[in-house]
């Protein structure tokens, strides 16, 4: 039999929505800015970059010598200044050297330098001396000329108890016109002679100074190399006729 189908009663009906106007946004008026001046910048020098041990000039070396008779005391002089570890040349005097070597009144000593001593001193950052102490043995003597080579001035060390041991180191650099100045060694803290005896002895001339000194004290030496360094700078200042 044909099926019946019941009507589907309608769909409820929904009445429009209505929505109030919502309000407008404000409308905000551009705003104008006036252009600031910019303030000038202050700029601060820069500092000069620090300058490095690689960058500083090297320092001027200068060569002076420390001569003498034997056993007056250059290899303790040059030891006692000497920045580093000085080196030495001793040697050991042996029964072949009797007849030989000379001891004079040194006849405690038992070694002598036999080439030569070497030490280096610096006295700015600018300046660095290097000493070079001379043989005292007369058999040493042909290293003169080499050590001398170069220097710019040279230190006579005196024992006055023994001052014939000296007149070959003052004769040699006089002949050479090399700068010198004669250094008495006070062994055992005194002196056998006066300055003023020491200089008419050794027949001087007025112009080349005599100091005293301890070889063991570092601030007499100083003295002593400082003493020759302005003999050196009063030549050069002569020579060339006006200050360096």
């Amino acid at each position: 039999a044909p099926q019946q189908y019941a009507p589907q009663p309608a769909a409820p009906q929904y009445a429009p929505q209505q929505y109030a106007p919502q309000p407008a946004a404000p409308q905000y008026a551009p705003q104008h800015y006036a252009p600031q001046p910019a303030a000038p910048q202050q700029y601060a020098p820069a500092a000069p970059p620090a300058q490095t041990s690689a960058d500083a000039p090297a320092p001027i070396p200068m060569k002076i010598v420390i001569s003498g008779g034997f056993g007056v005391g250059k290899t303790t002089f040059v030891g006692t200044i000497s920045d580093i570890p000085p080196l030495t040349t001793e040697a050991a005097m042996t029964g072949m050297a009797v007849g030989v070597d000379n001891r004079g009144q040194v006849s405690t000593k038992t070694t002598t330098t036999v080439a030569m001593d070497f030490g280096r001193v610096a006295v700015d950052r600018s300046l660095v001396l290097y000493l070079f102490g001379t043989p005292g043995q007369d058999r040493f003597g042909f290293m003169w000329d080499d050590l001398v080579t170069g220097a710019l001035g040279a230190i006579v060390l005196v024992d006055t108890r023994r001052l014939d041991d000296c007149f070959a180191a003052i004769d040699y650099f006089e002949d050479r016109q090399i700068p010198f100045v004669v250094v008495l060694n006070r062994f055992d803290g005194q002196l056998i002679h006066s300055v003023d005896a020491v200089r008419a002895a050794l027949q001087l001339d007025p112009d080349v100074p005599i100091v005293t000194t301890d070889a063991r004290n570092r601030q007499n030496v100083k003295e002593s190399v400082l003493a020759l360094l302005d003999v050196v700078l009063s030549r050069a200042i002569a020579r060339n006729g006006h200050s360096l």
